[in-house]
């Protein structure tokens, strides 16, 4: 991967637990919300050195890998993502969300198709925020890691996320491209919010593969 920082946009739950696995990791890391760098202080002294508050403009400016934590309704707002791998770790809840029409596509497909310059890997949407501040251990063999389901349709962005997955202590679970059984890792699904090493999920995809 690139020496460039990682970019988050979004500095709720999942940004802030993911901020803190990349700089406790060793990367660097350039941090966005939508009330501005000013209100990040508190959070980038927590984080330390490596982290620095921008913002979302600047943050995917200065990166070549993206990780988008923020509602799934924002996403189509964030800035140009063009030749940039994009992360989405979005789920659409429409409680949350209000109506949007997926016309039958992928919440990943959506994403994709509102920054159709970028590379898309759909991650990190699967588990709990507790979990996923806690559930990491690099120390562990990986098939014995918690597995986080990974999507696209990119192969070389689907291993550089790959690596950075194992990276943080989790296993990358891979589930084919962003139209590929995305039933399973969207809120609801078999695999979403499921607390399985990576040989248990790999057992229960392919039980569901062989279903269909």
């Amino acid at each position: 991967m690139s020496s460039s920082p990682i970019a988050i946009l979004g500095a709720g739950k999942i940004g802030r637990n993911l901020a803190q696995l990349l700089v406790d990791a060793g990367y660097s890391v350039v941090l966005a919300n939508s009330r501005g760098p000013e209100t990040l202080h508190d959070t980038i002294a927590a984080l330390g050195p490596l982290a620095t508050a921008v913002s979302a403009t600047e943050a995917v400016a200065a990166a070549e890998l993206v990780i988008e934590a923020v509602p799934f309704k924002v996403v189509p707002n964030l800035p140009s993502l063009d030749q940039r791998i994009l992360v989405t770790a979005a789920n659409y809840y429409p409680d949350r969300d209000g109506t949007i029409d997926l016309a039958g596509r992928s919440q990943a497909r959506w994403v994709a198709d509102h920054h159709p310059g970028a590379q898309v890997v759909k991650a990190f949407n699967t588990i709990w925020f507790q979990h996923l501040a806690s559930q990491g251990d690099a120390t562990r063999p990986v098939e014995a890691r918690r597995a986080l389901p990974v999507a696209s349709d990119d192969e070389s962005a689907l291993q550089q996320v790959c690596a950075l997955i194992e990276a943080l202590g989790f296993a990358p679970l891979r589930v084919g491209g962003l139209d590929d059984h995305a039933d399973l890792i969207q809120p609801g699904g078999a695999l979403y919010n499921r607390d399985l090493t990576l040989a248990e999920a790999r057992e229960r995809f392919a039980e569901f593969s062989r279903a269909r």
